[in-house]
């Protein structure tokens, strides 16, 4: 984990997650519903609704919390892709980032970690599935060199509305 200390005790770190998190990472998680670019959850989820989703984490596909001084901002999560053995080393990744810490640079700083960490994870591909019209997200996996895998189009109904979803994907060095 990556710890970084500052002037005047302004300390960020990422760290394992606990369950203590989880009402911080279902807060931020509930922020991104409303705006329709990120889950395609339609109303908020409790913290009681999403045990069983944290529980089924492990040391080999962890959640992390970023953390500046000791406030949870954001959270990056790796969860296995299709259940079978030949795909153990894919993953889907996802990066969930509050909205008062966004736009400034902490995707980036994110992004780095996860693809550092997926590597000591024995991951060898990581997948994000980004709603198309979700730009920064689409922008922010695009500057890492992530390709376009796959397009689902119109496969999520939303307030009445269709969207679609981008597959993409990254072959770790």
């Amino acid at each position: 984990m990556e710890e970084i200390d500052q002037p005047l005790k302004f300390t960020m770190t990422t760290r394992l997650a606990t369950i203590d998190d989880l009402n911080d990472i279902v807060a931020i998680y509930n922020e991104t519903i409303e705006g329709r670019m990120v889950t395609a959850d339609t109303e908020e989820v409790t913290v009681e609704e999403k045990k069983d989703w944290f529980n089924s984490h492990t040391q080999k596909r962890p959640i992390y919390v970023y953390c500046e001084n000791d406030t949870v901002l954001a959270w990056v999560s790796y969860k296995s892709f299709y259940g079978r053995p030949a795909y153990d080393g894919t993953v889907e990744m996802s990066i969930y980032i509050t909205k008062n810490a966004q736009g400034k640079g902490l995707g980036k700083k994110l992004m780095q970690f996860a693809q550092s960490e997926a590597k000591k994870l024995d991951i060898n591909v990581l997948l994000g599935f980004i709603f198309s019209h979700n730009l920064p997200s689409v922008k922010l996996f695009k500057h890492f060199g992530f390709d376009v895998w796959g397009e689902l189009p119109n496969v999520a109904v939303m307030d009445n509305n269709l969207y679609s979803l981008t597959i993409f994907g990254k072959h770790l060095e």
